[in-house]
């Protein structure tokens, strides 16, 4: 039987909204919540963001959760760079997590217009940014952002 697993982006995604910010504490309660909880995975934050995202990485692997695995988030390598000095992958891998998400465009209009590059490069990006990541011995994750507004 298929079991369906839980990935949970409050850390990241919802400390962007009006008025919230979680302290380095916040983040760790409702780590040990969410693993209280038996979620799967709990994206941590954006790991080249800021330096309590990465306190918070060292933090809370002192917690001993006991299901969940945290996840580092960051972008796909930059048009033209070389994954391996791209400043977010390399911050996802010192981050030291299982696992990490890493965001990519699949909508054409954004490979167009916010990357200014082709499609084939925009794949290239992807494919040797999982790449990079997967030889580091990470788990990964791929966010394929706005995929419903460029299906549709």
């Amino acid at each position: 039987m298929s079991r369906i697993l839980i990935f949970d982006t409050t850390l990241r995604d919802g400390a962007q909204g009006p008025g919230v910010s979680f302290s380095l504490q916040d983040k760790l309660l409702l780590a040990k919540k969410f693993d209280e909880f038996g979620f799967d995975y709990l994206e941590g934050g954006y790991a080249v963001s800021n330096p309590k995202e990465m306190e918070f990485f060292a933090e809370v692997r002192k917690l001993g959760l006991k299901r969940i695995k945290v996840v580092s988030f960051g972008n796909t390598r930059r048009v033209g760079a070389k994954a391996e000095e791209d400043a977010s992958l390399l911050s996802m891998i010192e981050a030291g997590t299982p696992a990490c998400s890493v965001v990519g465009k699949s909508w054409d209009l954004h490979v167009d217009v916010v990357f200014k590059t082709t499609l084939d490069e925009n794949l290239a990006m992807i494919a040797e940014s999982v790449a990079f990541l997967k030889s580091k011995g990470r788990e990964v994750i791929f966010d394929a952002e706005h995929f419903f507004d460029g299906y549709r």
